[in-house]
């Protein structure tokens, strides 16, 4: 019983990792498990999401405001999505969570 309680612990804090550095899930155990690789594809198109934000920065004036917006919702969808992983949950994040379903790996 102890082993399942463990197992499961690590699969959490795997999950939460693939928010923080996505890929570092996939290069564990850890990247056989289904709650992780969903976590993992959910991080992985937040990722994209920052990349995307970064480059609108550049663009003057229109990216100026955009960006710090985008910021502020990508901050709240990663917050979203590590409260989903320590609560065991597979939930798509709003907005994005259809696009990591796509994702096959």
């Amino acid at each position: 019983m102890e082993e399942t309680t463990q197992s499961s612990k690590k699969n959490t804090g795997m999950a939460v990792i693939a928010y923080i550095i996505f890929f570092i899930p996939l290069l564990t155990d850890a990247k056989n498990d289904p709650f992780v690789k969903y976590h993992v594809k959910q991080g992985l198109v937040l990722f994209i999401g920052y990349i995307i934000e970064m480059f609108i920065g550049m663009i003057p004036f229109i990216g100026w405001i955009i960006s710090p917006l985008l910021g502020i919702v990508l901050l709240i969808l990663f917050i979203i999505g590590i409260m989903n992983a320590v609560g065991g949950k597979e939930k798509p994040l709003p907005v994005i969570g259809g696009f990591a379903q796509k994702f096959k790996f």
